[in-house]
């Protein structure tokens, strides 16, 4: 794992769009691994910014999105393709024809996974994988217990991880308690991981999955397997960390070995 601390979550939507825009001047045709969610989305705006100034282009990628919920089609306004829609895709130069999110709606959800499996495998498999975690150590919705070797498929949401996405759905609108979501292993196929944690509310799932055992509990935790894993956080997530200087100190170490 590369532990990467700054000092406020502006600077982590920062450094994520650095991630990006390197991969793509590098690999124009790059596929991306997309994540919903609250943080994820200074990021996006932050790639907007430098798509508009001429930085970056994502004409010839490919984008897969970790997860939709189960029940809702792609023009709801709380699923993850209309987020996607709105908050990224309409507002740069990608294919929408190749951004591919899972099938909320799929008459046959099963089939739809299996699908979506494959597709990424034709595609082969995903180069910069972004993810942010839940407070109770979540990727994608792999919600504690999950296989760590799991694949595409359709899971139930813990209570906590349903209350906590509450707030993005009216009092009497229908909340999905049942998602697709791309499995753990599907996820620790991809090239890169780029993991961003901001706040305090997710400091002790941070804790947990840098420096607790890898164990299902905490499915982050599995990313310390991955040959190349960056974890961005702000101080507010890095609080819980007992190594902070260790970690501050290997960043300085590999960054003038960079050059950078």
């Amino acid at each position: 794992m590369q532990i990467v601390i700054l000092d406020t979550p502006e600077a982590v939507a920062n450094y994520g769009a650095d991630q990006f825009v390197a991969r793509l001047q590098k690999k124009p045709q790059a596929v991306l691994g997309l994540a919903t969610g609250s943080t994820p989305i200074a990021l996006y705006r932050e790639l907007i910014r430098r798509y508009q100034a001429g930085d970056v282009s994502f004409a010839q990628a490919r984008s897969f999105n970790l997860d939709e919920y189960l029940g809702l089609d792609g023009d709801h306004p709380q699923s993850y393709r209309h987020f996607m829609n709105a908050e990224l895709f309409s507002q740069i130069d990608i294919d929408l024809a190749h951004t591919q999110v899972p099938d909320g709606a799929a008459d046959d959800p099963l089939a739809a996974c299996e699908a979506y499996e494959t597709a990424i495998k034709n595609a082969g498999l995903i180069d910069l994988q972004l993810l942010g975690i839940g407070r109770n150590g979540h990727i994608g919705f792999n919600e504690p217990s999950s296989s760590l070797a799991s694949r595409t498929r359709v899971k139930t949401l813990t209570p906590d991880t349903v209350e906590a996405n509450k707030r993005f759905f009216k009092p009497d609108e229908f909340q999905p308690n049942l998602a697709i979501t791309m499995g753990i292993g599907t996820i620790m196929e991809a090239r890169h991981i780029l993991l961003l944690a901001t706040g305090e509310s997710k400091a002790e799932a941070i804790r947990e999955a840098v420096e607790g055992p890898v164990a299902a509990r905490c499915p982050a935790s599995i990313l310390q397997m991955h040959p190349r894993a960056t974890l961005v956080l702000d101080r507010a997530a890095a609080r819980g960390l007992k190594d902070v200087d260790f970690y501050e100190y290997i960043e300085r170490e590999n960054q003038r070995l960079l050059g950078g």
